[in-house]
């Protein structure tokens, strides 16, 4: 006998988690270079005092504050607290800024706040279209900022206005949501990773340059 047709409902579920699979399988493939080379050169921006910043919009905004929480908090084991701000998490700022100048500017008028030289702007959009976040990029490198994006499906106008991106090729914006989430918990994973190996690395660096 054949098996009864599944619940729809049930079905939906197996559907989103077979592309999600799928978007997974693509990421690892494509994307943990990247991940594992910004884990690494963020651990040398924020040991040497500077900060990140991050944005989004809607669920992109709760994965950039879930970045920086993890910075600031801890993501596994215990280590010092860094710099990092979720610009929508400044709401007064936020709110007075799209009150007064537009909501394309709330993070670019940020950016200029709060930005220094050597420091780095991660953007998440699932889009990469949006244009607060593609101003906040642009004023970002003006100021000598790196611009890092986690977006979609690329080319998009984002990746095109920050130096360097990581897109996710998916089959819905919830997958690509999804992946972003796996994304965020690996730069956390390799910045940890990397600053515990940063005083064994400046130690034969410093050795190098006297011997």
């Amino acid at each position: 006998m054949s098996e009864p047709p599944a619940h729809p409902v049930l079905e939906t579920a197996r559907l989103h988690c077979r592309s999600l699979e799928e978007s997974l399988g693509g990421f690892r493939r494509q994307g943990l270079d990247r991940v594992a080379d910004w884990g690494g050169r963020l651990a040398d921006v924020l040991t040497g005092g500077g900060r990140l910043l991050a944005a989004g919009n809607g669920g992109s905004a709760a994965q950039a504050q879930h970045l920086t929480a993890e910075l600031v908090g801890r993501y596994r084991r215990e280590r010092r607290a860094y710099s990092a701000l979720a610009l929508h998490a400044e709401t007064s700022s936020m709110t007075a800024i799209g009150n007064d100048y537009g909501f394309d500017h709330v993070y670019a008028r940020q950016v200029t706040a709060h930005g220094r030289p050597g420091d780095v702007l991660m953007l998440l959009s699932t889009s990469g279209r949006s244009p607060n976040l593609i101003a906040a990029a642009v004023t970002a490198r003006k100021a000598g900022l790196r611009v890092w994006a986690l977006t979609g499906r690329g080319p998009n106008p984002l990746t095109e206005a920050a130096h360097e991106a990581l897109c996710v090729d998916a089959g819905s914006t919830a997958n690509v949501q999804e992946i972003h989430l796996v994304a965020v918990h690996l730069l956390c994973e390799c910045f940890d990773t990397a600053v515990s190996a940063l005083p064994a690395r400046r130690a034969v660096l410093t050795h190098g340059s006297t011997s």
